[in-house]
């Protein structure tokens, strides 16, 4: 089996290091390291991480929390890694839907219990939205009649709400994902008999048979 990719954006190598020596302890792999936010994105956009382990106070023109929205825009989940947890810098990162916080200093344990949570809140929420996506191309393809038809009591024929009127069979197959097999139910099989019947006796010379 692979093992899951992490990539760590964190712009303090002694920090770096700690963190995929810790990471790479429990099993998993650091696919790459940013030390900017940006580059981080375009970091992402390249190896598809299973997930991003980001720092909030990233150097440059977009901080950790900016970049985070930019990635999960990708699917990719982030972890926020950071000493700040309080005031607006907090409601931001919420905003951002994280799949988790782990708070610098760390123990080895918070990354795999925080990684594995996340990863499968991830896996579930992909789940679900296959489902209703789904759902949703399903629900699109169903049609369905409803309401007063006006249907002439002769020929058959509806009447469309632009006044013309349509064979049945094509108003159904048009407004349903019913189709249809032509055939004879018993009662017009004898009448239609009856009739062949009758002008094979009388030879009247007749030129039709009614059905109706």
């Amino acid at each position: 089996m692979p093992k899951t990719q992490i990539l760590i954006a964190e712009d303090d190598p002694f920090i770096i290091c700690d963190m995929k020596s810790r990471l790479e302890s429990l099993g998993y792999e650091v696919s790459g390291t940013a030390v900017r936010a940006r580059d981080a994105v375009v970091l992402v956009e390249t190896l598809k991480p299973d997930m991003v382990l980001m720092d909030i106070q990233l150097p440059g023109d977009m901080d950790g929390i900016t970049a985070a929205g930019q990635i999960r825009m990708l699917q990719i989940p982030v972890v926020y890694v950071t000493g700040y947890c309080d005031g607006p810098l907090l409601e931001r990162a919420k905003l951002t839907e994280p799949y988790g916080y782990i708070h610098k200093p760390y123990e080895t344990r918070d990354f795999r219990t925080t990684i594995e949570v996340g990863l499968y809140k991830h896996r579930v929420e992909r789940k679900r939205d296959q489902l209703l996506k789904g759902l949703e191309e399903t629900l699109s393809k169903v049609k369905s009649l409803a309401g007063l038809l006006s249907i002439c009591s002769y020929c058959k024929k509806i009447k469309e709400d632009t006044g013309r009127w349509r064979e049945i069979e094509m108003y159904i197959a048009e407004h349903s994902q019913a189709s249809f097999t032509h055939g004879m139910c018993p009662e017009c099989f004898k009448r239609v008999k009856k009739q062949l019947d009758d002008f094979g006796e009388t030879g009247s010379g007749s030129d039709s048979i009614v059905l109706g």
